[in-house]
């Protein structure tokens, strides 16, 4: 009887794929402790452990957030010419959204595009949480907006959306530190999760471009759940022949 279901993840971008993290998953990196009863060797801690994915913060990034001349909130970034990302590329990754989108009036939201899409066959929906299980050695001035989506239906890329709580706090973002995690939900809770690297094949493209942008154009992308279902390939999984299982 079939224990595993596999969810394949693509880095879809034309250019600087390499700097991108394969998403992996969660480890305790701590030392082996023999004790029978070590926290280590609980199955239900252990369980909660290995559903999680990990994607790593691609970026070394210190922004803070100032004000315009006219009062308005302003995106800064710290390091300006000495920043790891230059300036002329920072509206291209990220965004600081106009305040009437914000959840509250005195919390700016800002938002990262990233490249990553899953491909899934098996009914499976996905969740994108904070790194909470990780001790990050910088505090985040804020709390990541977390989301839920079926990964079998809606091929679209991951965004990072960070809700800055407090303003008066510079946030600062590690490459190779914990950016987000994924955790997954099958019809049979019992299932396990594989992730593999998958092909970014026609039908994939053709099934991600009918889906692409449509938050641009209604607010109840859950109502079109359905005709995506009835529209996509029975197939789209194909996993790479080098992917790691």
């Amino acid at each position: 009887m079939k224990r595993t279901i596999d969810v394949g993840w693509v880095i879809k971008t034309q250019k600087t794929d390499i700097m991108w993290y394969e998403p992996e998953p969660f480890r305790q990196n701590v030392p082996v402790n023999p004790n029978a009863k070590s926290v280590q060797k609980c199955p239900s801690a252990i369980d909660f452990d290995n559903r999680h994915f990990v994607v790593k913060c691609p970026y070394d990034l210190h922004l803070r957030i100032g004000k315009t001349a006219d009062g308005k909130p302003q995106l800064l970034n710290v390091q300006g010419n000495n920043s790891a990302v230059r300036p002329s590329v920072m509206n291209q990754i990220m965004m600081l959204h106009p305040q009437e989108e914000w959840r509250h009036p005195e919390r700016p939201l800002l938002q990262f595009v990233t490249p990553y899409i899953l491909v899934a066959d098996d009914p499976v929906w996905v969740n994108q949480l904070p790194p909470y299980l990780d001790f990050l050695k910088t505090h985040r001035p804020g709390v990541m907006v977390s989301g839920r989506f079926p990964a079998h239906l809606w091929p679209r890329p991951f965004m990072w959306a960070f809700e800055w709580h407090d303003i008066n706090s510079d946030l600062i973002l590690r490459r190779g530190e914990p950016w987000f995690y994924l955790r997954f939900e099958t019809e049979d809770p019992t299932m396990n999760i594989r992730m593999v690297e998958a092909e970014w094949t026609e039908e994939v493209a053709a099934f991600a471009q009918s889906i692409l942008d449509v938050s641009n154009f209604t607010n109840r992308t859950y109502s079109l759940f359905r005709a995506a279902e009835s529209k996509r390939p029975i197939n789209l999984l194909k996993p790479k022949a080098s992917s790691k299982t």
